[in-house]
């Protein structure tokens, strides 16, 4: 364990990690965890857990702890409804009421619905830098490895209904019992517990006509209910740590309900924790929901932002604020944000006042990075300009690096990454006014009057004998001087022209796109006139 007690900063991480330390005392190593029940197409908002817990586990690593990181599927959990955007939802409807693990992957090969929902996220992990021990609850319960938990459920059943009993307005019965138990002849938890031996034998009845008893210790029939499975695996796994969502830390919630049990019943301490927000889509108010397969993956983020900025998203916001991940123009937004972040790193100050502010900026671009921080400033573009690039060369990414001509073998993959990402954007995302395609000499001319044909005229001789020796700037200067000479208005002349290079009567700002599309394509347009 190290002997460094002061944070390194005053980052979320940083302090819960601290908390951690203080709260929990000298370990051999600290335990934190996460979990989702694999109902559906497990989306963007699940995953604020998981790299919230992520992000944690790095801060205490980096205080050097040692650090058990684990991840648990509750593929045991009752198949409660069928998502919208599933297939041969009439097969699905057959095994409702039935454990996830049983239900049939409808969309591929997997051995389960659940697996194919575990699978999904698991190749996905590695690439935004998590890299947990998962366990999968499913096979713990069918293996009775919880048999003594269970029972000790039972033993303080009267505990565990006085303190469900606090956070509700009915009171549960008297012959009320803390499992639930599928039926071994239909497989669905449409069954009531009938008795229980007062060791480890449990009676229950179905609906289907089916009744036995069975034993915890041989049994894949019973498990706990959520409020209790979850204190009941605290215990099991010496959990140290693990955030949840505001609705389970809702005064009366299951995390309110499961310290108690904790506490009382499995006599162990509850993990320090926090609560973190609902994430929304942009444009789109509520809550996310697996089941409904109304849902944005990680798939869906990692289509648009690279790797290192989806960590940005997470690591520069504290887990209890509410954020929107976007797709619209806020998009562009986000990665200027990261570029400044990124160039605040390597830019280290030496004034006291301005290193303070450095630090807070250096720590969220340390905890973006999936692994080591680079030694030297990756390539950075505007990312508007490398969309106006990649509408240029149609998409063409070797076209575009080799326009560059600058860029270093080590900067190449994070560029060609950025650059995927911003084509997937604008081909899928970007608005109507910001795409934009090149003509070609063979689509021929616009029609034009004969003020700006002249004006067109008047241009291609500015850029064939200026452009390759002037900057921007001068170049500007000298196209607004013949405008003028023509007694032009800009407006009239900018939609003559960006008519005659994308059929379009807007695109980006005139001047630099000239110089993003080069002299020699820009002449072989104008020249037409």
């Amino acid at each position: 364990m190290s002997d460094n007690k002061k944070p390194r900063s005053t980052h979320w991480a940083d302090i819960t990690a601290d908390k951690i330390i203080r709260e929990r005392g000298a370990k051999e190593h600290f335990t934190c965890a996460s979990g989702i029940t694999p109902s559906g197409t497990v989306h963007i908002g699940n995953f604020r857990e998981i790299i919230s817990v992520e992000l944690v586990v790095r801060a205490l690593r980096e205080k050097g702890e040692k650090v058990r990181f684990i991840y648990s599927w509750d593929d045991y959990d009752v198949f409660r409804k069928v998502p919208k955007n599933m297939p041969q939802q009439e097969l699905l409807e057959t095994y409702l009421r039935k454990p996830i693990v049983v239900v049939p992957d409808v969309l591929g090969d997997q051995e389960s619905y659940a697996a194919a929902n575990e699978k999904d996220l698991e190749k996905l992990l590695p690439i935004v830098g998590v890299d947990p021990e998962y366990i999968y609850q499913a096979k713990r319960y069918r293996n009775s490895e919880y048999a003594e938990g269970i029972k000790t459920a039972l033993i303080h059943k009267d505990d565990i209904r006085r303190q469900l009993d606090e956070s509700r307005t009915t009171p549960l019965a008297a012959a009320w019992m803390p499992v639930s138990v599928f039926c071994t002849a239909c497989d669905r938890d449409t069954t009531t517990v009938t008795g229980w031996d007062g060791d480890y034998g449990v009676s229950y009845s179905c609906e289907c006509g089916h009744e036995e008893t069975v034993d915890l210790r041989t049994t894949h029939a019973v498990k706990l209910p959520w409020r209790i499975d979850w204190p009941m695996r605290w215990k099991q796994e010496d959990v140290d740590f693990e955030p949840a969502g505001k609705d389970h830390h809702s005064e009366g919630g299951s995390f309110d309900t499961a310290r108690k049990t904790s506490k009382e019943v499995y006599n162990h301490e509850p993990p320090v924790t926090f609560q973190y927000d609902f994430i929304r889509v942009k444009g789109r108010g509520g809550k996310i929901s697996s089941s409904s397969g109304e849902v944005i993956s990680l798939t869906d983020v990692l289509e648009i932002y690279q790797p290192e900025i989806v960590r940005y998203l997470f690591a520069g916001t504290r887990p209890n604020a509410e954020f929107a991940i976007s797709f619209d123009l806020d998009v562009l937004k986000i990665y200027e944000d990261y570029d400044k972040c990124e160039r605040t790193f390597f830019n280290k100050p030496e004034t006291e006042k301005a290193l303070k502010k450095w630090e807070k900026q250096a720590r969220i671009y340390e905890l973006s990075q999936v692994g080591a921080v680079p030694e030297t400033m990756p390539y950075q573009i505007q990312i508007r300009h490398l969309c106006n690039l990649l509408q240029n060369y149609s998409g063409d990414i070797d076209g575009v690096v080799e326009y560059l001509g600058d860029v270093k073998p080590e900067q190449e993959g994070r560029l060609r990454q950025r650059a995927l990402c911003a084509w997937n954007w604008i081909k899928d995302f970007a608005p109507e006014d910001f795409k934009f395609a090149l003509r070609s000499e063979a689509d021929g001319k616009v029609e034009l009057d004969d003020k700006n044909t002249e004006a067109v005229r008047r241009l291609a001789i500015i850029v064939k004998e200026d452009m390759e020796s002037m900057d921007e700037k001068e170049f500007g200067t000298k196209v607004y001087d013949m405008m003028k000479e023509l007694e032009l208005e800009s407006a009239e002349f900018f939609i003559a022209v960006y008519q005659v290079l994308v059929s379009k009567e807007k695109g980006p700002r005139l001047i630099s796109f000239l110089y993003t599309i080069g002299k020699d394509k820009v002449l072989s347009l104008l020249n037409l006139y």
